[in-house]
């Protein structure tokens, strides 16, 4: 005889499955303080850890408000949106992974941002950045480690002039892939690394 109560328990089983593959990420202050975010675990994704954000944004503190932002690599969208909640003008958040960038997008539609204050562009940053008609204030370079994506990252960044000057640029990569060439104008600010991976914020000179 079928038991109806089986396909329920098969269901919440299923339901449990799924929700396991979900995470979370913490905006840590501004207008969002405290709130969590939906997270799904994308292969590959690789969200900034609170300590290493915390100090970014002690670092960038002065410098958020009223800048206009590029979170290239978006992953979780996790740096783009604590930017937007330290009242940054605008963020636009590329993340070639689909279901990612819907994550994303879902979470601005949370946050009630809409274009031009935030875009999102599932889409190989690549390809993207010769689009761009505008310089970044800030821009996000945290691509996922051990796939040589940042060198030419910041050679596209350099050819397109997309860093504004007197901008700042934040880069993080695992510790083997650390010395990445720079354009001269490109200063040190602030630099901490792990035993695993490398942060270091530049300024464009002006």
């Amino acid at each position: 005889m079928h038991n109806p109560n089986n396909h329920n328990i098969s269901m919440k089983r299923q339901a449990k499955k799924i929700s396991s593959t979900q995470g979370s990420i913490r905006i840590i202050a501004g207008q969002w303080r405290g709130r969590k975010l939906p997270v799904l675990d994308v292969e590959g994704l690789r969200p900034t850890t609170d300590r290493t954000k915390e100090t970014l944004f002690n670092w960038l503190a002065p410098y958020i408000v009223g800048r206009h932002c590029l979170d290239a690599f978006a992953g979780s969208g996790g740096l783009g949106f604590e930017a937007l909640s330290r009242h940054a003008a605008s963020s636009v958040f590329v993340e070639l992974d689909k279901t990612a960038s819907q994550t994303i997008r879902q979470n601005c539609r949370t946050l009630a941002l809409s274009e031009p204050q935030a875009v999102v562009l599932n889409k190989n940053i690549h390809d993207v950045l010769p689009t761009f008609k505008q310089q970044f204030d800030l821009i996000f370079a945290d691509p996922p480690f051990n796939q040589g994506l940042i060198e030419p990252l910041l050679s596209k960044i350099a050819e397109y002039d997309l860093l504004a000057k007197g901008g700042l640029i934040y880069i993080e990569t695992e510790l083997a892939n650390a010395a990445y060439p720079l354009p001269a104008d490109w200063q040190l600010v602030k630099q901490r690394q792990t035993k695993q991976f490398c942060y270091r914020l530049f300024v464009r000179e002006e």
